[in-house]
């Protein structure tokens, strides 16, 4: 179990969110999943729910109208920030852009929704009164952020130079193009594939679960859909779509020791 209570350092994935054009039936479809609870809240963007794992907050899901929902829908992660203004600038300058400019939410933080240079969507945090995730790396919350796109050089470039990140190649996965994504303290935050197949740049969600096989299962029985579990090299996985469409990953890691 990690609880966070305090602001992660620049670049670390520290919450995400989802837009839905069917707020009850996303909270069913989640509480079926994963068990969380959740609570209503309301900025001037409007209102959104925060999704809770014992009363701690683990994500939120904001109603959007049916037409606002992409033909792909993805969980959005956000990366930490002391300074969102001064990074989504950065951002700007360094070839990605800036979707929706930073705007204080509820006074839980400061956000922006951008793009880097390849397409892909992602939000900075500015954590106020909530740091991000308040958990993470157990099951039922967040567990792994990576970024697939047929055109990852300009990605890793973009991301080294404005978060300060490290790349580092993978010996587990000598048959991928993937990169690590480390922290200038080295600790590893994501990864980058390389995956000429992707339709487009996204950045993909991994939730860790303690049975992979039964939440595969719970998902298709509360209207989602997923795909046969199998073994990797980190943990047993499997790729669900919930019942917009959005698709995400869940895993369940091998006991450590």
């Amino acid at each position: 179990m990690s609880v966070i209570s305090i602001n992660q350092p620049l670049g670390t994935p520290t919450w995400i969110d989802l837009g839905v054009p069917d707020l009850d039936r996303a909270k069913a479809f989640y509480r079926a999943l994963f068990g969380w609870e959740y609570e209503e809240r309301s900025a001037a963007s409007g209102p959104f729910t925060l999704c809770l794992l014992r009363g701690r907050r683990v994500a939120a899901l904001r109603p959007v109208s049916a037409a606002d929902v992409e033909g792909e829908s993805w969980w959005l992660p956000y990366l930490a920030t002391d300074d969102c203004d001064a990074v989504a600038k950065q951002i700007a300058e360094c070839g990605g852009t800036v979707l929706l400019p930073p705007s204080d939410v509820a006074g839980l933080s400061r956000t922006a929704v951008v793009t880097d240079p390849v397409g892909a969507r992602f939000g900075l945090w500015q954590g106020r009164t909530l740091p991000g995730c308040e958990l993470v790396n157990e099951p039922n919350t967040l567990v792994r952020n990576d970024l697939a796109s047929p055109d990852p050089g300009p990605a890793r470039r973009f991301y080294a130079a404005v978060f300060g990140f490290t790349l580092d190649g993978n010996d587990d996965l000598p048959g991928f193009d993937f990169t690590f994504l480390r922290r200038p303290d080295g600790h590893e935050v994501g990864g980058v594939f390389g995956d000429p197949a992707a339709r487009a740049s996204r950045w993909q969600t991994v939730f860790e679960v303690a049975d992979t096989d039964d939440v595969a299962a719970r998902a298709v029985a509360a209207g989602g859909t997923a795909g046969t579990p199998e073994d990797a090299p980190y943990g047993r996985m499997a790729a669900l779509t919930d019942p917009f469409g959005t698709s995400f990953s869940v895993i369940t890691r091998p006991p450590a020791g």
